[in-house]
């Protein structure tokens, strides 16, 4: 499983949108890491902000 499948699988299990920092909690990723593959999934649409500084996975 490659590091943005980890962390859309733990954004969907959580039901509710997610900053960096609990998403890093979560899958125990580095935060770097995190942050990195958000900015990646951000430009593709992968994600999406309903609320200022949280994502969730799109639709």
């Amino acid at each position: 499983m490659s590091n943005k499948e980890v962390i859309l699988e733990a954004m969907r299990k959580a039901g509710e949108p997610l900053n960096a920092g609990k998403v890093a909690e979560l899958t125990g990723l580095d935060r770097k890491i995190v942050d990195k593959e958000f900015a990646a999934m951000k430009k593709t649409g992968e994600i999406v902000s309903p609320i200022r500084c949280k994502w969730e996975p799109a639709a």
